[in-house]
């Protein structure tokens, strides 16, 4: 049984077909990379595959759970990782992580938990600091720790997941993508930079379409 199966999905946005007729199974342990130039899509697929938005037509199903007809199942075990960290520039780092691990259907996380994630992603001494005082590259950070405190997921949807984030955290991250894959998880992403996880990967591109 796929994590990921697409059937025949089409964008269109403003008058202008994005991409069309895209069919994608994604199984346990697969890393797919998303690609195609600026414009072509990318975003707006992934989206798509998430439930954040629909196709002009088609069908996304994850652990064979229908995103337009029941995305409370659908994304119960996937982590999404956008371009914005999808969190509340309000309220501390922290806080947000609080709320999300408490709004995920999962079983009780200790705040203790959450500290020591952020600690191990550099994140001593601003946890307690609101969002929107911390520099792109710890707000990208604290969105990233998602997918240390999702205990339960099994697809992971990366949009440039590497974005503002220094050295030793990009091999800190690669690393924990490698361990997710090896443990039988799935991943589809997108990234600018060259990427040195080991882990046999293929690829998915779109065509810029006028």
């Amino acid at each position: 049984m796929p994590i990921l199966a697409a059937q025949q999905i089409s964008c269109e946005k403003q008058d202008r077909i994005l991409f069309q007729d895209i069919d994608l199974i994604i199984n346990n342990g697969e890393l797919v990379m998303l690609k195609g130039e600026n414009g072509a899509g990318k975003t707006s697929l992934l989206r798509i595959l998430t439930g954040l938005s629909a196709p002009t037509s088609g069908q996304v199903y994850i652990n064979s759970h229908s995103t337009q007809l029941d995305i409370n199942s659908a994304s119960s075990r996937l982590v999404y990782v956008g371009h914005k960290p999808g969190l509340s520039g309000l309220l501390s780092a922290t806080e947000n992580l609080v709320f999300y691990v408490n709004t995920s259907g999962q079983a009780f996380i200790a705040t203790t938990e959450i500290l020591d994630t952020l600690s191990h992603l550099g994140l001593d001494g601003v946890e307690d600091l609101p969002l929107k005082n911390l520099s792109a590259g710890q707000q990208r950070k604290v969105g990233l720790a998602k997918l240390w405190l999702h205990k339960t997921a099994n697809l992971w949807v990366l949009d440039e997941p590497f974005t503002a984030l220094d050295a030793a955290t990009v091999v800190l991250l690669e690393a924990h993508i490698e361990d997710f894959l090896q443990k039988g998880g799935a991943v589809i992403m997108t990234s600018h930079q060259a990427s040195n996880i080991k882990h046999q990967s293929r690829e998915l591109e779109l065509k810029y379409a006028w």
